[in-house]
């Protein structure tokens, strides 16, 4: 009968301890594009730079004939940076919407080297701008065409094991939260998911209603803060011209809403680059957002 007792005590306990435990952070691992190194170093001196400064990871382009994959893995494994996945570098050049197939067909080809790429890096998706809507491509053929280019990827996603994450972008397509989870949806396959981009939903709507819909959806997250004040004041763009915390995104809410989902990941900065100064001052702006 103790020991019984006990054992009940015991299991009571430990489910209280389980209500009462703190839910993971959502953003754990800081990472940025690249592109916004601009010191005038070699990879490796890059890589280390970038550990030094106190970041998790970069992103790099793909397909990119600047680097060899060589540079980058011997880079990676001396520094200890990880590349938690590659940005499609094609998909504005020869979008998968665009209505010539020969063009789409250069893209799915893109798409299916870095994919390759990102096994090779030890990532796990690649960031792929879904289709363009513009006055060539209207928002239907965007669709049905971007869909189709996609499903050819799918096989190559299932071998590589690394998963096609889409971004909503001002491609004035997938502008709606729910129409983008339905996006996902009807792929009906695993390996295809949402790479969500905090500060480029303000021109369409809230974060928290994007991260609500999308939910398990959302693979990874691209950082940057928008300003309405700047953009009714200045001009569209000039929305972005805001360091982070100080525009509104409202990262607090940001934050809530990703532990409801139960996102705990990478969070890659997109914002202006620079010198080691700079890329530092991202790096402490990023610390604010991961703790507010």
């Amino acid at each position: 009968m103790a020991t019984s007792a006990m054992a009940v005590t015991s299991s009571v306990v430990s489910g209280a301890a389980l209500q009462t435990a703190p839910l993971a952070k959502p953003m754990i691992k800081k990472s940025l594009k690249w592109g916004m190194v601009k010191e005038d170093l070699s990879v490796m001196d890059k890589f280390k730079l970038l550990k030094d400064l106190g970041y998790d990871g970069v992103e790099l382009d793909s397909p990119d004939d600047k680097i060899t994959m060589k540079e980058v893995l011997e880079a990676r494994d001396k520094t200890g940076l990880e590349l938690p996945g590659t940005v499609n570098s094609m998909h504005w050049k020869l979008p998968l919407s665009d209505p010539d197939p020969k063009k789409r067909e250069q893209c799915v080809k893109s798409i299916e080297k870095a994919l390759h790429d990102t096994k090779a890096f030890g990532g796990t998706t690649v960031l792929v701008v879904p289709g363009v809507v513009n006055a060539t491509t209207t928002y239907g053929e965007a669709y049905e065409r971007s869909q189709a280019e996609i499903r050819k990827l799918l096989p190559v996603a299932e071998k590589t094991g690394v998963k096609i994450a889409f971004e909503n972008v001002w491609n004035q397509f997938l502008i709606s939260p729910l129409e983008a989870a339905r996006y996902v949806d009807e792929f009906k396959h695993p390996m295809v998911g949402w790479y969500f981009d905090v500060g480029n939903v303000l021109r369409y709507g809230y974060p928290v209603s994007w991260i609500e819909a999308l939910d398990k959806r959302i693979l990874k997250l691209d950082l940057k803060e928008f300003s309405f004040k700047k953009q009714n004041d200045l001009g569209l763009w000039k929305g972005f011209d805001v360091e982070f915390m100080e525009g509104d995104c409202n990262w607090a809410e940001v934050n809530k809403a990703l532990t409801k989902i139960g996102y705990s990941g990478w969070a890659s900065a997109e914002v202006s680059g620079g010198d080691r100064k700079r890329l530092l001052t991202i790096r402490e702006k990023m610390d604010e957002v991961f703790k507010a």
